[in-house]
């Protein structure tokens, strides 16, 4: 006799809609988001497959709330507080409250990446959104989690990625100041631990490489304090420095406070440049030239991805534009 036909598992449906397990169950339980193509798809599938749901596993589906956890990796507590994180969660909340799906902020410390997992195994989490992505963190996330994470940076064959071309706008930024007559280009970098502070000191060592200049680089975290220091220690090695590019606008301001309390004008003496395009680059004084950094359209379409459960694609990349204010 034949062997018995194996009856179709939530697995088979979400193989045969080319969608996530998590998001085949949310479908098929009626419970939290999908967009409407995406539920064609699974109830198709089952359909197709003769896929009868278990009375129970529903149960236990429809029992807890749905949320999207933003995961901020960082050495402490304090990567919640920055302001790039909160444009991250309102533009997270933005395009959850809509479908009833709730929006969770989590620190990841960097010596628990196992929370990862554990993350992955809580019912109501219905995706992942990282930020602060690194290789560990990557490596640390578990399968389960396919179809339903995203980063806002580097990505993997298993997390989609969402990131801004920040070494493009270093680049134009630091070609603007040589165009401009500035010869002796400083830079201050974000945190080395992070892929993205890596691109930005690349374009700008490509850059002053191509004019034949020597690079003078301090190593700075993406805050003001430190900018404000390492602004005194380039003049301490480099006095003749006639610019400064920061990694972020958050650095910049702390540079101009420092240059500026120290007698040095801007950009007379020292021209500066920022990144990110922060509301308060043009109300400094001066105002700060910077590169633009779309923050909110970024994570939009990162949570847009994983509420549809969309597959892994090629990482997306967003352009950054310069925009030429008065200190640089």
């Amino acid at each position: 006799m034949p062997a018995p036909q194996r009856a179709p598992t939530l697995e088979d449906v979400a193989r045969a809609a080319e969608v996530s397990r998590a998001t085949a169950s949310r479908v098929l339980a009626n419970n939290g988001y999908a967009a409407a193509r995406t539920r064609d798809r699974v109830t198709a599938a089952a359909d197709r497959l003769g896929y009868v749901p278990d009375p129970a596993a529903r149960a236990l589906v429809r029992g807890t709330g749905v949320q999207l956890v933003t995961v901020v990796h960082g050495t402490s507590p304090r990567a919640l507080e920055d302001p790039y994180v909160d444009q991250v969660v309102g533009a997270a909340a933005r395009v959850c409250a809509p479908h009833g799906v709730g929006v969770a902020l989590h620190w990841l410390p960097t010596r628990d990446l196992a929370q990862l997992r554990r993350l992955a195994e809580q019912r109501g989490v219905s995706g992942l959104i990282l930020v602060n992505t690194t290789p560990s963190v990557l490596a640390a996330v578990p399968p389960t989690l396919r179809g339903r994470v995203a980063s806002l940076g580097v990505g993997s064959p298993l997390v989609a990625s969402f990131d801004i071309d920040n070494g493009g706008g270093t680049t134009a930024l630091v070609e603007h100041l040589y165009t401009t007559g500035r010869r002796r280009i400083a830079m201050i970098s974000g945190s080395r631990w992070l892929p993205c502070a890596g691109r930005s000191v690349r374009a700008y060592r490509a850059v002053l490489r191509a004019a034949g200049l020597p690079p003078r680089l301090v190593r700075g975290d993406f805050t003001a304090d430190r900018g404000r220091a390492a602004a005194r220690e380039v003049l301490a090695r480099w006095p003749d420095t006639d610019a400064i590019v920061g990694a972020s606008d958050v650095t910049s301001f702390g540079v101009i406070n420092g240059l500026l309390r120290d007698g040095v004008q801007v950009p007379g003496d020292i021209a500066v440049t920022g990144f990110d395009d922060t509301p308060l680059a043009a109300m400094t004084n001066p105002s700060l030239t910077t590169s633009t950094h779309p923050v909110a359209g970024i994570a939009t379409a990162a949570v847009t991805a994983v509420l549809n459960g969309d597959a892994v694609l090629p990482p997306t990349l967003f352009p950054s534009r310069p925009v030429h204010r008065m200190s640089g």
